[in-house]
């Protein structure tokens, strides 16, 4: 059988780092232990219940079965509007400020093919979501760093990126509260971002993936409640994360509307919108009780509070995110984010996520998910214990 060659395009696309941590995991198991597996992003908890009822009852109607809009209905882009003016204060037209997403990643990779050429340059933080990345590369443009250090609270400076690489930056990622480090920013940094942006006209893309998780009574700000977001850029929200609704593959970005054109262009030419008993769905979750959603984030603070402390009772030196379901740890002295996570997952059977995942600035940390219960968190900690590492 004749193997054609991949595109240029595919071949230089970033490697899937996290394929080879699911393989380590999985030969362990298969070797017959216990892994408490703390690598992975994917919510633990179902769907509400609500919201599924919402999906079956819209099933079940003939004219949900046709094609859906290419843009997406006006029922769910109204309910995004609503949404983000109960949640936030913020006014948003449905029609020329919501496009709805195939998951919020479909956007974070579209973005860059809607407003980049060729050697054009995208401002992307490191440590950072890897699928920055891919949608860079997608558009053959080139990635500028920004490292996000624990001494600036995990915030890029913007007066340390090159002021050459400047003048052909016309994108840039933002995500807060952040992956992988749990950060979260405020007015004021969004301020000074506003103004970056507009000084070197540059888009802003803040990914608000985990919008909803804030702890200790701290509710995460979103970029556009900030004055003159909409002027320069967009966020991108997932109900992943904030309704447990990972595999239902369902977002929408919002904002300027010059860019919201630009999504719905690219998905005019790749989509026919999501299956609309989805969308019913969707404006189920963002229109009703929001209790569910208290309920969640009063799960990880509790589980945050417990591994945490778990950890820092067998002598290792954490701190505890400030908003988003993950745990940014320190690697001992004398390791990599790999060798440790090798370490962990070899001695202790706990999968972590090596840091070096995310970018560069990753390697001295490991990233861990609160997606399972207090007592296997706390199981974990103690297994990390008997390595006699702290």
């Amino acid at each position: 059988m004749k193997k054609f060659q991949q595109s240029e395009i595919l071949q230089k696309l970033p490697k899937q780092f996290f394929a080879s941590l699911v393989a380590k995991v999985n030969k362990v198991v298969a070797d017959g232990h216990d892994v408490i597996n703390l690598g992975q992003g994917n919510p633990d908890q179902p769907t509400p219940q609500h919201i599924v009822e919402a999906l079956k009852e819209a099933a079940d109607q003939p004219k949900f079965h046709k094609y859906s809009p290419f843009r997406g209905h006006a029922f769910l882009k109204k309910a995004v509007a609503q949404f983000y003016q109960r949640e936030y204060g913020v006014e948003l037209d449905p029609e020329t400020e919501v496009a709805v997403l195939f998951g919020g990643k479909a956007g974070l990779v579209e973005i860059p093919q809607c407003l980049l050429n060729p050697g054009d340059i995208a401002l992307v933080p490191d440590p950072g979501y890897p699928d920055y990345w891919s949608g860079v590369e997608l558009a053959r443009a080139v990635m500028e760093y920004m490292p996000l250090k624990e001494e600036n609270g995990f915030l890029p400076v913007y007066s340390d990126i090159d002021r050459d690489k400047l003048e052909k930056a016309k994108v840039m990622f933002l995500n807060y509260p952040n992956n992988p480090t749990g950060a979260v920013a405020t007015k004021d940094f969004f301020e000074e971002t506003i103004s970056f942006a507009k000084e070197h006209d540059i888009c802003v893309v803040h990914d608000f993936a985990y919008g909803a998780i804030g702890f200790e009574g701290k509710r995460p700000v979103s970029f556009l409640e900030v004055e003159g977001s909409k002027d320069i850029g967009i966020e991108i929200y997932t109900l992943s994360k904030t309704y447990n609704m990972a595999g239902w593959r369902v977002g929408f970005a919002v904002g300027n509307s010059s860019v919201i054109e630009a999504l719905n262009v690219i998905q005019d030419h790749m989509y026919v919108s999501l299956f609309s008993p989805v969308q019913v769905a969707a404006a189920a979750a963002l229109n009703e009780s929001q209790d569910c959603v208290k309920e969640l984030v009063d799960k990880y603070e509790s589980r945050r509070k417990a591994f945490i402390g778990a950890l820092q009772d067998i002598g290792w030196d954490v701190k505890a995110p400030e908003g988003s379901f993950f745990a940014w740890l320190p690697v001992p002295e004398g390791y990599t984010s790999v060798s440790f996570a090798d370490l962990l997952l070899e001695k202790a059977h706990v999968a972590v996520a090596p840091g070096i995942g995310f970018g560069e600035y990753g390697d001295r940390y490991v990233r861990v998910g609160l997606l399972t219960d207090e007592g296997r968190l706390v199981e974990a900690a103690n297994r990390i214990k008997k390595l006699n590492l702290f």
